[in-house]
């Protein structure tokens, strides 16, 4: 996820008052994770969502809207820009599904959480920053690996073409490769020091 530098979230808050990791979890977005624009959609009054987007800082708020209306916010900004929903409720899935990436918030149905890429089973926005850095992470060893042993790779070929390797040390220098490419992608099995920063 490293790579989405344009993208929207949205999410579904459905409790009497917010959070006290809303607003500081809503305010770090956009300048830890290049996040530009965050809208609350819900499916509950308007007054109610109203109150807790300006308790938390969110000026773009969709109210009152259903499964259907949620699902045609998500496409629409999904072809803007890559999307992540956060949703804690079955009528959420669909737009789950919809979105670039899909996240089950809390204890959730079987449906939701299916229909999700990502399931978080406490309610705590600090494990969904933990997902976002992890999955920054994890991409970031991926492309590492998969580019940089390919150029390696490619360098090794033009040297043996032109003459500069030999065949059984073209061999040898590949197997290098190989395994300093798997030995990088093994670092995403090591725990990194912090993953939340809110």
């Amino acid at each position: 996820m490293s790579g989405l530098r344009r993208r929207s979230l949205c999410g579904r808050v459905a409790d009497d008052a917010p959070r006290q990791d809303t607003k500081p979890f809503v305010h770090h977005l956009e300048p830890r994770h290049h996040v530009q624009r965050v809208m609350l959609v819900s499916g509950d009054r308007e007054s109610e969502v109203r109150y807790l987007a300006d308790q938390v800082g969110i000026t773009e708020v969709h109210a009152g809207q259903t499964p259907e209306q949620k699902v045609e916010i998500v496409e629409r900004e999904t072809r803007k820009a890559r999307t992540l929903f956060i949703g804690d409720g079955i009528n959420d899935a669909p737009a789950l599904m919809t979105a670039t990436v899909g996240v089950a918030f809390g204890p959730n149905s079987d449906i939701t959480s299916e229909a999700a890429d990502a399931v978080i089973l406490t309610t705590s926005l600090e494990k969904v920053d933990e997902l976002i850095h992890v999955s920054h992470r994890m991409r970031s060893i991926a492309l590492q690996s998969a580019i940089g042993g390919m150029v390696a790779s490619l360098v090794g070929m033009v040297a043996a073409a032109a003459g500069y390797l030999p065949p059984l040390e073209g061999a040898i220098l590949q197997e290098i490769i190989d395994l300093v490419a798997v030995l990088n992608a093994v670092r995403v099995a090591v725990p990194a020091r912090a993953l939340a920063d809110f």
